[in-house]
């Protein structure tokens, strides 16, 4: 009898035995263990806030539209308006991306389109490394540096020692990293081949980067972005030791001014007691920089997905 005679067996007629092993159920019930409690964890802290800053919204002297709409801020004398500290928060956090999208995205650039392999692996880690600095230190830094760098090229009599403008400067150079990793690594992750195409017909390096390569990374820049504003936001000790402490609504950021995580920062600290107006008022404020937060990473997502190319 020939081969021919015997025909190869149908996919349905073949039938797999595998050895069961309980190591994979057990890794797989451990990762599910560890999604679980990440996400138990958000739903907790959504829980606690909500019911602390619900708790808050019913004093008889709090309103939600005094909340978000008033410009006076002092506890002590019932009044609420979250108006300055938010003000500052957004002041801080615009110096802030000034100084990081520029120069982290030029960084990025740099690291690409121009470095060797051999620079790019040597320059990379160091700027990372400002990553890892404790952000009490760049807060010291703010403070003994860069306020009285300002103080001699603008007149003590203009810049206070507590100022906005030195903690957003700083907080810019922490979030540099985050800016210049992430759109490096959209940059790189760009086909070649585009930047073949783009050579071939006729196109200059820096034609090549602004009018190819940037618009197809263009998702991943504008994640990175979003996050380093999300980071300087919620940035704590950075503001909490340069930009002072007492609500001011002010928009010169050379004035001192207490953002909402400075806020959080001087009263859990217990200066003032537990179960008091001023107290609670951190739940509100932290429920705030949650929603925020929360939102932010919403439109990153929207944003993401809108100019994500897919290359295949």
């Amino acid at each position: 009898m020939s081969i021919v005679d015997h025909p190869l067996p149908r996919q349905s007629d073949i039938v797999i035995y595998r050895k069961p092993r309980w190591t994979e159920g057990f890794i797989h019930v451990l990762l599910f263990i560890c999604g679980s409690i990440s996400i138990l964890s958000t739903i907790s802290l959504v829980i606690v806030l909500g019911h602390d800053a619900l708790l808050f919204f019913l004093l008889p002297d709090v309103t939600l539209v005094d909340f978000l709409t008033g410009t006076t801020w002092l506890p002590s004398i019932g009044k609420y308006g979250v108006i300055p500290l938010v003000t500052a928060t957004l002041i801080t956090t615009f110096f802030a991306i000034s100084v990081a999208l520029p120069l982290g995205l030029s960084a990025a650039i740099f690291l690409s389109e121009y470095a060797s392999q051999r620079t790019r692996g040597l320059l990379k880690p160091i700027l990372e490394i400002l990553a890892g600095i404790p952000s009490v230190v760049y807060g010291f830094f703010a403070l003994t540096f860069i306020t009285p760098l300002l103080r001699t090229l603008l007149g003590n009599d203009n810049v206070q020692i507590y100022n906005m403008l030195s903690a957003g400067l700083v907080m810019g150079i922490m979030i540099l990293p985050l800016v210049c990793s992430m759109s490096e690594d959209a940059l790189f992750a760009v086909p070649h081949s585009l930047r073949d195409a783009a050579y071939s017909l006729g196109s200059t390096k820096v034609e090549m980067i602004f009018q190819i390569v940037l618009p197809a990374a263009l998702s991943g820049i504008i994640a990175s972005v979003i996050l380093a504003i999300s980071r300087a936001i919620g940035e704590t000790m950075i503001v909490a030791l340069a930009a002072g402490s007492g609500s001011s609504f002010t928009f010169n950021p050379l004035n001192a001014a207490e953002t909402m995580t400075g806020y959080i920062a001087r009263i859990s600290g217990g200066d003032i007691a537990y179960d008091t107006p001023e107290y609670n008022a951190i739940f509100a404020i932290g429920f705030l920089l949650f929603t925020t937060s929360f939102v932010l990473n919403l439109i990153g997502r929207r944003v993401t997905s809108r100019f994500r190319e897919v290359y295949e």
